[in-house]
């Protein structure tokens, strides 16, 4: 029968991502864990050429590394509205014709060769009355086409029919705290939102091990923060589609057209609260090591370092941050920061005096990143900003927090951008643009902080009001 692993760990947010999208579209698959089985580290290892990257799914034999989920749609033939499986083989001309109409047009659909997939053959046997009869597709677990000839496909897939467009009072762009928040407030005052996320909801606030200072948790987990966002979002009757990128965004008379590599949705107004990613160092070697011993998020990869030697590259608040908590289960923790004292708030520089694994190695520049014969990271080389003298600082792994990128690249033809790529605001969060609207990390002046960042989706949302009114 059919067989789908998924290798990954609670914490991974495109692990979420990909388990979302394979319940949602009814999927049966099987979980493990790799934090609590080391041989299924290893597995991960061994099909990623030594690199730990989840999620990894192992789909009838075949492995897939992290698939977005346009991939996996494509591998498991998932299209709005139904999912195709067709059972066949390469050698079969009446296969290839079904396989050349699906492809002209544009239909996912699983390929299952019965000569690489025995379990398959008593499945079609059945279906054919003991005889093994090729193509046999089956859509929605219910539709069953036998050889079928293409005008029967493209009457039971309704390729000729046109679906009615639907148009969202407001498209928003990302799903972090100030989308979220964005999305609830517009759904209360009844227009209907649509959420498109690049990876998983909750932005960089699902990758927080642990958040302080919101207001009414004394400490929550960052993932069960966004996770309550998310819940509230769908009760209010928010459209929510993840694993979808958006490439552009156009204006055709009042409706706002926004692209995603896959499909073009529609709005009336439109929310881009895309957040930031990770600034990296640029130096040798960093770009060769990224998930081979160089990370961004403690919380996606920290597991994979317990009772290890680890580096923190940094001094401001999510590098001390990350450190402390790195630190309560690494074997050691080194922070380098290249100024003599930390940029962070005095409340994570006093945590750290009660630390005893943790060093810290000030006033030094990072220079290489070093890997050993496996390709895999093994040590940091600096130099004192004072004596230029250099030194190897060894490890097993390193993270890198140095600040935030404004994912904004696809918007700067769309709306006016600061300098640094921040784009700019007046008023009730409206950009240069009438109707598009920003809050969050990517706007400029936003604090990079999760309370903050409601705040601004409120005041977007009472942006778009007055706008669709």
């Amino acid at each position: 029968m059919e067989e789908i692993k998924l290798y990954g760990a609670d914490w991974c947010p495109d692990c979420r991502r990909a388990k979302t999208y394979l319940k949602d579209n009814k999927i049966e698959y099987t979980f493990i864990d790799v934090d609590l089985n080391e041989q299924a580290t290893k597995k991960v290892e061994s099909i990623n050429n030594g690199k730990r990257i989840i999620p990894t799914l192992i789909i009838n034999g075949k492995s897939h590394t992290n698939p977005n989920n346009d991939r996996l749609a494509a591998i498991l033939g998932i299209n709005e509205g139904y999912r195709i499986v067709l059972y066949g083989a390469d050698w079969c001309p009446d296969c290839r014709k079904s396989k050349a109409f699906l492809n002209d047009s544009k239909v996912n659909y699983q390929y299952i060769d019965i000569e690489e997939n025995e379990w398959a053959i008593p499945i079609i046997t059945k279906i054919n009355n003991g005889k093994r009869k090729i193509p046999t597709i089956i859509i929605n677990d219910d539709i069953i086409l036998v050889e079928p000839e293409n005008e029967e496909l493209r009457k039971v897939l309704h390729l000729d029919e046109v679906k009615e467009e639907k148009i969202y009072d407001t498209i928003i762009v990302g799903g972090g705290a100030a989308g979220l928040t964005t999305s609830i407030y517009a759904q209360r005052d009844r227009f209907n939102t649509l959420i498109l996320e690049k990876k998983t909801i909750g932005g960089n606030a699902f990758l927080t091990e642990k958040i302080e200072n919101y207001p009414g948790f004394t400490s929550i987990s960052g993932p069960a923060l966004m996770d309550k966002m998310e819940e509230q979002c769908r009760t209010y009757g928010a459209t929510i589609k993840t694993g979808e990128d958006v490439v552009a965004i156009d204006k055709e008379k009042e409706v706002f057209k926004v692209r995603t590599k896959t499909k073009t949705y529609s709005g009336k107004s439109i929310v881009l609260s895309t957040g930031s990613t990770y600034k990296q160092l640029g130096i040798p070697g960093e770009h060769d090591l990224i998930g081979s011993g160089v990370h961004f998020c403690a919380t996606c990869d920290g597991a994979f370092y317990r009772n290890k030697d680890i580096i923190v590259i940094g001094g401001g608040n999510s590098a001390l941050e990350e450190g402390i908590f790195l630190a309560s289960f690494c074997k050691s923790v080194k922070i380098v920061h290249r100024s003599p004292r930390f940029s962070a708030s005095e409340t994570y520089v006093e945590k750290l005096d009660g630390i005893n694994n943790v060093s810290s190695y000030m006033n030094k520049t990072s220079l290489e990143f070093l890997a050993d014969e496996n390709g895999m990271f093994k040590a940091l080389r600096v130099a004192d900003n004072d004596t230029k003298e250099e030194e190897l600082i060894e490890a097993d792994g390193v993270f890198i927090f140095i600040g935030l990128i404004p994912n904004t690249k696809a918007f700067e033809k769309v709306v006016e951008l600061n300098e640094k790529g921040f784009i700019k605001t007046t008023g009730l969060a409206q950009t240069s643009k009438e109707g598009v609207f920003a809050a969050g990390d990517c706007r400029e002046g936003a604090i990079a902080q999760v309370a903050s960042a409601t705040g601004e989706g409120v005041l977007a949302s009472y942006g778009i009001r007055g706008y669709l009114k």
